[in-house]
């Protein structure tokens, strides 16, 4: 079956599970190398789907049970993948060797990352201020099963990076050090933010995400078709979407974004139908997807 190449710099490798026992830096490494999507991995029981979800692999889950209790159908069709970023390998002897009084966590594959280098680290006592409530989940269950060594001690009253170095809590004069591990593609805003505060900021690229490589014509098909995509990041829409929409020039859907910075990019993009909630988080962006099915006379 015919299928469109988005960025070929690596040749696809066979789809298979990372060996559990590799450290973290080659499990990311092995998951880079297999980047690829298909028909019989992005697949749909309805060929006319309603909504296109577009995170990795296994991360669309709550989206999509979330809009079939509405009754929507869902393609799966995952847009991105997570590879390791240039400061990977630094995280777990920078954990070892330097205190700071927060670690700023600011999504759940940053999360995720950070989780690992912990371990490796040796589970050192360490004070964590995240985005939001979908990646303090990803740190919960380790905090509750490590004697709290993993205070997760600061959420910001509204789930954006700006709010968030707007409002992280400071000692007074005192010298104040975060540790950011980030991806590589994220903006500055966090550290400047909290550099014009007086916050002592150190920033690891921890991780990245790349485009897939292949999608399946007749995946592609449908998702054109589709009335919404739903998109949870900047990169997705950047690295892939706009990439596979050039190939169809009649394309004037709706974007239904995680919120507002994803948002921005997208409207930055030349795509007109952008729909965000005001309030960054699962139920908000399952609000945006069904304003822009009635939009369209779907819901």
């Amino acid at each position: 079956m015919a299928q469109v190449s988005l960025f070929p710099l690596f040749p696809p490798s066979p789809a298979a599970a990372a060996p559990s026992g590799l450290p973290l830096n080659r499990r990311l490494h092995f998951q880079f190398n297999r980047i690829q999507a298909s028909s019989d991995s992005a697949s749909t029981s309805d060929p006319n789907p309603k909504v296109v979800v577009t995170r990795e692999r296994g991360k669309n889950g709550k989206l999509i049970n979330a809009l079939a209790k509405h009754g929507i159908n869902c393609l799966e069709l995952p847009l991105i993948q997570h590879a390791q970023g240039p400061d990977l390998d630094r995280l777990s002897s920078v954990l070892s060797d330097t205190r700071f009084d927060w670690i700023v966590i600011t999504s759940p594959e940053a999360g995720s990352v950070f989780l690992e280098a912990w371990k490796e680290a040796g589970n050192p006592n360490v004070r964590v201020g995240v985005v939001g409530a979908g990646t303090a989940s990803i740190l919960e269950e380790v905090r509750t099963s490590s004697e709290h060594s993993l205070d997760v001690a600061f959420v910001p009253s509204k789930a954006t990076g700006k709010v968030l170095a707007s409002e992280l809590p400071k000692n007074g004069n005192k010298k104040c050090t975060v540790l950011y591990p980030a991806s590589a593609k994220a903006s500055n805003e966090i550290e400047e933010g909290l550099s014009n505060r007086g916050f002592e900021v150190v920033r690891l690229n921890t991780y990245t995400t790349v485009p897939v490589y292949h999608v399946d014509q007749k995946v592609l098909g449908q998702a054109l078709s589709a009335p919404v995509v739903a998109v949870a990041s900047p990169s997705a829409v950047r690295s892939s979407w706009v990439n596979l929409i050039s190939e169809s020039e009649q394309w004037n859907n709706s974007v239904a974004c995680i919120g507002e910075t994803t948002a921005s990019a997208a409207r930055k993009l030349g795509l007109r139908k952008v729909y965000y909630p005001t309030h960054p988080g699962l139920e908000g962006w399952v609000d945006s997807i069904l304003e822009a099915l009635r939009a369209h006379n779907h819901f």
